[in-house]
C-alpha cells in the first residue's frame, strides 16, 4: 500500500496525501501584492493532485522582502489578493499554505530576472536591511545589527501576518528559518555573534525563533504549524544537523507541528554536495533524534523515489519544486 498517497494530519487539518508543493518565490509582485499569475501558478498544482500547496514566502514587513517584487503579508491589500488564491487552492481539495518570510540582510536584492546582482541601492528602491550581527552575507551591503525594540517587532509582524494568512483562508503556515534568511540568521554562529540574550548558546540563538513560533501559534490557532529549517549551513563552524534536532524538538513544544527540513543559504562560501535526494538524511537525522514529523526536500523527481523515502522511514511528507514546475500534474503522474 502506498504511503505517498495516504492522508496525514497535521496539528487541526489532514492532507489527502503527502506529496506537497513546497515554496517558489516568482518575483513577480506588486509592491507585495501577489497578482493573477500567482494565482494561476499555484492553482494548478492543486489540481494536479498536490496534497498541500504552500505559497511563496510572503514579507511579514516591507523591509523584510528579498526582492522589490517579493510577495507580501504586512497589509490588507495584500490579505484580500491573496483570498482567492486560498479559495482556488482548496477549491481543488489540496490545503492552502502559505510560508512566512523575513529575508533580514538578504533583502533588499535584485530580482532573479532583472539583470543585475547583489543588493538594491536605496536610490533605485532598495532599502537599509537588518540582521541579528553587523556581517554581510557575500558581497551583498553591511546590515545594522538589531536592537531589542526591532526584535521585539519582528515578532508582532509574523503575528499579524499569521492572522491575515488566517482571514485569506489559508490552512497551513509555514515560518521560514531557513536558505539564510532572518531567523536562520539567528540561528547560525556564522551570522550571530551577539553578546546578549539573543546570542551565544543555543537556547539564545534559537530565542527569536521560538519566540515566533509562539506568536503565530497564538495568531493563528485552527492552523498547522511548520517550520522550515536549514539542517546544514554546508559550513566551517555553522549550524549543523545536531543543533537542527534540538530546535526541531523545541519548535514542537511550542506548538510547531511540523519541520520541514532543507539546507544552506546562509554562508556565501558554503560548499554545497549536490545529488538526487541529497536532503533527505537530515530530514531523516531530525525525524528520528527529536521524534517530530518531518518533510524532506531536494532533487525528488518522481513518484517511485518519493514512496521509497516515506517506506524508509526518512519522512513523513515529501515536498518538490522544480518537479511541479516541470509538470504540474505530478501527483497526478506519481500515481
Amino acid at each position: 500500500m502506498s504511503i505517498l498517497f495516504s492522508p496525514l494530519t497535521i496539528g487541526p487539518v489532514t492532507a489527502r496525501n503527502r506529496l506537497w508543493v513546497a515554496p517558489m518565490c516568482q518575483y513577480s509582485a506588486i509592491v507585495g501584492v501577489p497578482q493573477e499569475g500567482h494565482h494561476t501558478h499555484l492553482a494548478q498544482f492543486a489540481s494536479g493532485g498536490a496534497g498541500i500547496v504552500i505559497a511563496e514566502a510572503a514579507a511579514v514587513a516591507p523591509e523584510g522582502r528579498i526582492s522589490p517584487e517579493d510577495v507580501g503579508l504586512w497589509n490588507d491589500a495584500q490579505r484580500d489578493a491573496w483570498a482567492p488564491i486560498a479559495t482556488a487552492i482548496r477549491a481543488r481539495r489540496a490545503l492552502a499554505g502559505i510560508q512566512l518570510s523575513h529575508a533580514g540582510r538578504k533583502a533588499s536584492t535584485w530580482s532573479p530576472f532583472s539583470g543585475h546582482r547583489g543588493s538594491v541601492p536605496e536610490t533605485e528602491g532598495g532599502w537599509p536591511t537588518l540582521a541579528p550581527s553587523a556581517i554581510a552575507f557575500g558581497r551583498y551591503a553591511e546590515p545594522a545589527a538589531m536592537d531589542a525594540e526591532q526584535i521585539d517587532r519582528v515578532v508582532s509582524d509574523f503575528a499579524a501576518a499569521a492572522a491575515r494568512a488566517v482571514e485569506a483562508g489559508f490552512e497551513v503556515i509555514e515560518v521560514h528559518a531557513a536558505h539564510g534568511y532572518l531567523l536562520h540568521q539567528f540561528l547560525s554562529p556564522l551570522s550571530n555573534v551577539r553578546d546578549d540574550e539573543y546570542g551565544g548558546s543555543l537556547q539564545n540563538r534559537a530565542r527569536l525563533l521560538l519566540r515566533v513560533v509562539d506568536a503565530v501559534r497564538d495568531a493563528a490557532p485552527g492552523v498547522a504549524l511548520l517550520v522550515r529549517f536549514s539542517a546544514s549551513d554546508w559550513a566551517q563552524g555553522g549550524w549543523d544537523v545536531p543543533e537542527t534536532t534540538e530546535v526541531a524538538g523545541w519548535a514542537a513544544e511550542h506548538g510547531a507541528h511540523f519541520s520541514d527540513i532543507s539546507s544552506g543559504g546562509l554562508a556565501a562560501h558554503q560548499e554545497v554536495v549536490i545529488g538526487p535526494g541529497y536532503q533527505v538524511p537530515f530530514a531523516s537525522a531530525v525525524r528520528a533524534g527529536a521524534g517530530v514529523p518531518v518533510g524532506a526536500v531536494g532533487l525528488i523527481t518522481s513518484g517511485t523515489q518519493a514512496e521509497e523515502i516515506l517506506q524508509a522511514g526518512d519522512a513523513d511528507a515529501v515536498l518538490a519544486a522544480r518537479e511541479w514546475l516541470r509538470d504540474p500534474h505530478f501527483a497526478l503522474r506519481a500515481s
